[in-house]
């Protein structure tokens, strides 16, 4: 027994897309959380040893493979890396009781581009007097943002919302940032909520709903060069997110959780390119926000 769940355990790790996706959404929210299947190696390794199975050990060599195998790259330290660009992607939540201090923190990092999800009126006051010195360039769509040291350019609304959302619900921009390097389309996204409930499972309809629009924005986007950043409310293994990973190229592997802040177990915000490679990705002190900062160096 301890040997088969081994085994189907490295199978899931392998191959994710074969469990199904039907009611509950099981598929889904199994590939959010997929690199705590691990935990399953010390859990079984205990049990085998404990029955003194050799057949249960061969097959958690099996399953260690197969994690190392998918998350190993993620293991060792991040060494110097080449780059162009820095960016910082932070969903700083409505409820943030010091959005100057947020600011000051995510300017400690050096970016040439901030990227802000859940602004509010009251709080939109304050981001723009920290940040005016250092980023005179900046563009506000509904509740997201984008600050940048480059002028933008082309500067409209992403159309991601779900039609059974009302005209209210803005949470897309689409600017161009004029660099040293030439001219780059930066889209900003704030992906519909998930809600995970014991009797619905994960409620992903208008997300992945959402993440089909911004797919095809992707693929209407006449620049070549692209930066996405966002909170998606999924990971880049959640196949919800498939119209959009599929056109993008996704950050090297990382454990850089950053939801919820108080203990990470998922990263859902995210920094994709196309014609351009994050070389580097890592998450930034917590601030009021429940989302940790996310920060990436771009080569281009």
């Amino acid at each position: 027994m301890l040997a088969g769940l081994a085994l189907v355990t490295a199978w899931v790790l392998v191959f994710p897309r074969t469990v199904p996706d039907g009611p509950g959404r099981l598929g889904s929210l199994l590939e959010t959380f997929l690199p705590w299947l691990g935990l399953a190696v010390p859990l079984l390794l205990v049990l085998a040893l404990a029955r003194r199975s050799l057949t249960a050990l061969v097959a958690l060599t099996l399953l260690s493979a197969a994690w190392l195998g998918r998350f190993g790259g993620a293991l060792p330290p991040p060494g110097p890396a080449p780059y162009d660009l820095t960016v910082v992607q932070h969903n700083v939540s409505d409820e943030n009781p010091d959005p100057a201090g947020t600011a000051r923190a995510l300017m400690a990092a050096g970016p040439q581009l901030i990227a802000l999800e859940e602004l509010t009126p009251s709080a939109l006051p304050a981001y723009r007097a920290q940040f005016a010195a250092r980023y005179p360039h900046h563009a506000v769509h509904g509740t997201v943002g984008l600050w940048s040291v480059h002028p933008l350019r082309d500067v409209r609304p992403l159309d991601i919302r779900p039609a059974a959302f009302g005209p209210g619900w803005n949470r897309g921009l689409r600017a161009t940032a004029v660099t040293p390097h030439g001219g780059i389309a930066v889209l900003v996204a704030h992906l519909p909520s998930v809600r995970l409930g014991p009797t619905s499972g994960l409620g992903s309809g208008p997300r992945d709903e959402s993440a089909a629009l911004l797919g095809g924005a992707i693929a209407a986007e006449e620049r070549e060069a692209l930066i996405l950043l966002g909170d998606l409310n999924a990971t880049v293994d959640d196949r919800g997110l498939a119209p959009v990973v599929s056109r993008l190229r996704p950050p090297p592997p990382s454990f850089a959780l950053s939801w919820p802040a108080a203990f990470p177990l998922a990263r859902i915000d995210q920094v994709m390119t196309r014609s351009a490679e994050v070389t580097r990705l890592w998450t930034l002190p917590a601030t009021g926000s429940d989302h940790l900062p996310v920060g990436a160096r771009i080569r281009l």
